[in-house]
């Protein structure tokens, strides 16, 4: 989902559960960027939804993002933090 379909989700829900939801759907984009990049998840709900097989990195800063994905991934923790979506 891009982030003007995620914008207009949070507009149109106007509810605790759409807004449950719009933080679940920031929380799957961001960790699916991290996935792509090799990130070794740590919590249960990531490696539950994501697994580890084929994982390089434990630490999300030494992740070979482009500058696309760095500024998505900014993107969308800022829209998390606007929310005040659960870390």
């Amino acid at each position: 989902m891009n982030r003007t379909a995620l914008a207009a989700l949070i507009f149109l829900s106007g509810t605790a559960s759409g807004l449950a939801q719009s933080c679940d759907e920031f929380w799957y984009q961001r960790n699916m960027i991290y996935k792509e990049a090799g990130y070794c998840f740590k919590t249960a709900r990531a490696i539950r939804n994501f697994g580890n097989a084929g994982c390089r990195y434990d630490d999300a800063a030494d992740l070979p993002l482009s500058a696309r994905d760095r500024a998505e991934v900014a993107s969308i923790r800022s829209m998390e933090r606007a929310m005040n979506c659960p870390p």
